[in-house]
């Protein structure tokens, strides 16, 4: 038996979607952005797997889920260069790519602790900042950046 023999693989979907190429350790940031724990669908998901363009990824597979394109597009803020497939009747029917929204509300918190969205019941609003592959976020009321190292994921809706 060769090693490719004895690798597993993943059982394939026949409707959903596939979320490949997530950095690994944003996996669960992606998770919380589009509220799977709360999903009653099956879910697949492939974390520290092996990948030639990142060293190591994750992956989501979720049956019978499309998410509309601003749903996936809040994803790029972790994972910017992930790769979405739309699987009908095991075959992938459409490849949907990632793009980085202009302003983000209410998923992400203001690394700013005196920032007013971290004292009152205010949902949060930034203007997304891109310089190279880094993804900033502006707030929109303290004006204060949150990095790509600071960005805390609310997953408290």
């Amino acid at each position: 038996m060769t090693m490719e023999d004895k690798q597993l693989k993943v059982t394939a979907i026949k409707n959903g979607t596939v979320l490949d190429h997530i950095p690994a350790e944003n996996l669960f940031k992606v998770i919380d952005i589009l509220h799977l724990t709360q999903a009653g669908n099956q879910i697949t998901i492939g974390s520290n797997l092996d990948s030639k363009s990142l060293g190591k990824k994750g992956i989501i597979k979720i049956s019978e889920r499309f998410f509309e394109d601003e749903e996936i597009n809040r994803i790029a803020l972790v994972a910017p260069q992930a790769t979405i497939n739309i699987i009908k009747d095991f075959n992938v029917v459409e490849k949907k790519i990632i793009s980085i929204p202009e302003s983000v509300i209410g998923i992400a918190k203001c690394m700013n602790p005196m920032c007013v969205t971290n004292h009152e019941n205010i949902e949060t609003r930034f203007s997304t900042i891109v310089k190279g592959k880094e993804i900033s976020l502006l707030c929109h009321y303290c004006e204060k950046v949150t990095d790509s190292k600071n960005l805390i994921i609310k997953s408290d809706k």
